[in-house]
C-alpha cells in the first residue's frame, strides 16, 4: 500500500509541474510576429511569408482581390502573380489600432493599415485596409490559419 501511495504522489506531483510549466508559458508577442509577416510580404516574395501560414488546404484566405483563396498554396501563387510581381516596393503602415484576443490555442488580431506600394508601371498604390488574422498554435509554433484583408468602398 505504501508503494502505491508513493507512485500516486509522484504522478500527482508530475501533473502539477506540467500544469505549472504550461501556465508559465510566455505569452506570444503577436504584434512582433505580425511585423515579421508584414516584412515577409513587403519583400515582394510570397514564399518568404510561407513559414508564418498554416498550409492546410481547407483554410480560406480573403484578400483585397480576388474574392478568396482556398489554401495557402493558392494564396501564395495568387498574391505573387496578381500583386507582388507588379510592385517595385511595398510598405504596410499600421494605424496603431491593433487588437489581439487569445483563447487557448487560437488568437485573432484585428487592425487597420495603409498599403503603400510603388508599382512597376509607375503608378503608386495607396490603399487603406482592414485586416483580421487568425493564429492557431501547432505544437509550440503559431501559424496563420485565416486572414481577411479588405478595403472599404471609395466615397
Amino acid at each position: 500500500m505504501r508503494r502505491k501511495y508513493a507512485v500516486f504522489m509522484a504522478l500527482a506531483a508530475g501533473c502539477v509541474l506540467l500544469v505549472a510549466a504550461e501556465r508559465s508559458e510566455k505569452e506570444p508577442d503577436f504584434r512582433a510576429m505580425q511585423a515579421k509577416v508584414d516584412d515577409a510580404w513587403c519583400s515582394l516574395d510570397a514564399a518568404r511569408a510561407a513559414p508564418f501560414y498554416d498550409h492546410d488546404a481547407q483554410f480560406t484566405f480573403f484578400d483585397v482581390a480576388p474574392l478568396k483563396y482556398q489554401g495557402w498554396a493558392e494564396y501564395q501563387a495568387g498574391a505573387q502573380k496578381l500583386f507582388l510581381d507588379g510592385a517595385k516596393s511595398m510598405k504596410f503602415i499600421s494605424k496603431g489600432d491593433d487588437h489581439i484576443t487569445r483563447r487557448g490555442d487560437v488568437a485573432w488580431m484585428t487592425r487597420t493599415l495603409r498599403i503603400s506600394a510603388e508599382m512597376k508601371q509607375g503608378k503608386p498604390l495607396e490603399l487603406d485596409c482592414r485586416d483580421t488574422v487568425v493564429w492557431v498554435r501547432r505544437g509550440k509554433e503559431w501559424r496563420i490559419a485565416h486572414e481577411h484583408v479588405s478595403a472599404p468602398l471609395p466615397g
